[in-house]
Formats: structure tokens, C-alpha cells, sequence
């Protein structure tokens, strides 16, 4: 096993497993002839012990011994649910328009 074990940050795909959940780990790579940037995914199969992570949320997860034939990685943190993030900067984002708008008719 690996002294500094790599850590990825990825989304929860799906949660039915028990005690085991699907990380969809997305990285940006350029195209080597066209110079693109293209996006590429991996699946991995996470441990997750207490069933805390829930579809749509942003996880850690971290590379451990193999705890099953498919399972070689396992939940270091429980980031944020990723619809609650989206809905709260997007809320923001409006108040603060409606802020200044306001601010604009005041004027």
C-alpha cells in the first residue's frame, strides 16, 4: 500500500449498493493532434461505511487496499450535496441582483 495514497474528488452517481457507492471522477485532458479540451470520466466504487453519501453529492475519496474485486477506494469526506451548492449561488446571485437594481432606483 501506498504511503500517500491519492485522494479524487468526484460526484455520487448511485447509492443502492450497501455500504458501497459510485463516483463519477471527471478531469479535463487536451486532445494530443487538435489541441481540444475534452472531458473524460472514470467510475469508481467507493466504501462508504456509515451509507452517508446520497446521489448528486460532491465527495473525497481515497485509494485503500482492495476491499472487494471492484471496491479499491473509499469515502474520505462527504463535500456538500452538488444541487444544494448550485441552488445557493444561484440565490445569491439573484439577491444580489435584486440589490442592485434597488440600489439603482434609489439613485
Amino acid at each position: 500500500m501506498s504511503t500517500n495514497p491519492r485522494q479524487l474528488t468526484g460526484i455520487v452517481i448511485s447509492d443502492k449498493a450497501n455500504k458501497t457507492i459510485t463516483v463519477k471522477i471527471e478531469r479535463k485532458v487536451k486532445h494530443p493532434t487538435y489541441g481540444k479540451i475534452m472531458t473524460r470520466s472514470t467510475k469508481v466504487h467507493a466504501h462508504d461505511e456509515l451509507n452517508s453519501a446520497k446521489i448528486g453529492d460532491l465527495v473525497t475519496v481515497q485509494e485503500c487496499r482492495p476491499l472487494s474485486k471492484s471496491k479499491t477506494w473509499m469515502l474520505l469526506s462527504d463535500i456538500s450535496n452538488k444541487a444544494e451548492v448550485l441552488t445557493d449561488t444561484k440565490v445569491l446571485a439573484d439577491s444580489a441582483d435584486s440589490v442592485d437594481l434597488a440600489e439603482g432606483d434609489q439613485s
